[in-house]
This record gives C-alpha cells, structure tokens and sequence, in this order.
C-alpha cells in the first residue's frame, strides 16, 4: 500500500488533479483504512528516503489519522496541502526555489503556464477580481480568443475554465442578477500556494519597465502579503 500511494499521489500531480481523501482509502488504503496513518506516514518517509527530502514546516506526512497535513520532499519539489477542510481535498504544490515570477514544470507545459501568469497578473493588477468580458477582452490583445482554436494552448476557453480551474489556478464565480449571466475570475488556491502577489508585481514591473513601487497599491498589499 505504501508504494501504491506514492505511485497515486505523483500520477495525480502529473495532470494537478486535486485529491480525495476517500479516493486514498477506496482506490489505495481499501481494507487496511484502520492502518491508514501509518501507511501514508511510511509513504512519506519512503519519499524522503528515495529522494533525499528534508521535511518542512508542518506536521509529519499523515500524522493526522484523520487527513493529510503532510510534508511531502522538498528535494522532489512537493507538497501537500488541504484546501477543502470540509471534503478533505489536497493538492501537490511545486515547493522548490525558483526565480521570481517563473514556474518549474516541464518544458511540456511552460506556454500554458506563461498564458496562466498573465493571467493571474491581470487578476492581480485589476484588484484580484475581474470580469469574464473584461478578460477576454485584454486576451484579444494577446490574440488569444474564446472559440478559437490556438496553435499553441488549444482550445483556449476549456483550457481556462476546465483545466485551470480544475487545477485550482483559477476560481470563477457567477456574478448576482446578470442578465446574460456574468462571471468573476479570482486566483484558486493552488495559485495562492505556488507563486506570490510579489512575484507577480515583479513581473508585470520587468515587462513594462517599471519599479514595483510605481504601482503604490499592489506594491503595499504585495509587500503585506506572506
């Protein structure tokens, strides 16, 4: 069950597919679930073992009987972390050191996410909400359009309200009493947990030239935030 485990979670993080609890005990743990913290507590000394990991701030991997409030290696890169207390969903976060404003992924996936950090930096700039309408149109600048296929990200529409959301980058809420309905994009959690509204501050000010500080409110919240 151990190495299972460490198989399910790495297969889940190669798509960033959020995880179940009780996907863990159906499809992995089964008829040992009373063995449960001990299994995913081996599980992560295994990745610490295999990948030389240090562990972090935090309780040990699946110390909590109850849940995963792990450390999972740092050398590896990852993390997890709960972000539904209620469902007890998780979801692995990249935790290695990396530049200001870039993400490690694989070459595979650097154009979506380079779309997906100008994304997140527009939410931020305009006050960490914006509008659909509002983000299609400063897309169209880009040449990026909802409908059209894009030699590059593909169906770009499915790719930021399926597969983004879906990797809790992105959060998209329905606007009250819009007639069409409207919706607000926000950033999602694993956005929250993988970069910072600084990173994202210093890279709009590189591409427009600029020092952070000439954005006074975003430099101030940036600064505020962890």
């Amino acid at each position: 069950q151990v190495s299972e485990l460490v198989q399910f979670l790495l297969v889940k993080d190669q798509k960033k597919i959020p995880i179940k609890r009780a996907d863990m005990l159906k499809n992995i743990i089964r008829e040992y679930k009373d063995a449960y913290s001990e299994i995913v507590s081996r599980a992560g000394r295994t990745l610490q073992e295999v990948w030389g990991a240090r562990q972090g701030k935090g309780r040990v991997f699946g110390g909590d009987p109850r849940g995963l409030t792990p450390v999972l290696p740092q050398v590896f890169g990852l993390q997890v972390v709960e972000i539904d207390t209620k469902r007890h969903i998780y979801i692995l976060i990249n935790n290695l050191p990396h530049a200001e404003g870039q993400y490690l992924c694989s070459d595979k996936d650097k154009e979506k996410m380079a779309l997906l950090l100008v994304i997140l930096s527009f939410i931020f700039m305009k006050g960490n909400s914006v509008k659909d309408s509002a983000l299609w149109e400063f897309l169209h600048l880009l040449r990026v359009y909802p409908g059209k296929q894009h030699s590059v990200f593909g169906d770009v529409r499915k790719l930021l309200t399926e597969e983004f959301v879906r990797q809790k980058y992105l959060e998209i809420t329905p606007i009250p009493l819009t007639d069409p309905p409207e919706f607000k994009y926000q950033w999602g959690p694993r956005a929250e947990k993988e970069t910072s509204k600084k990173d994202v501050l210093n890279f709009v000010a590189k591409i427009q030239g600029k020092d952070p500080t000439f954005w006074a409110s975003q430099y101030s919240e940036a600064e505020a935030t962890p």
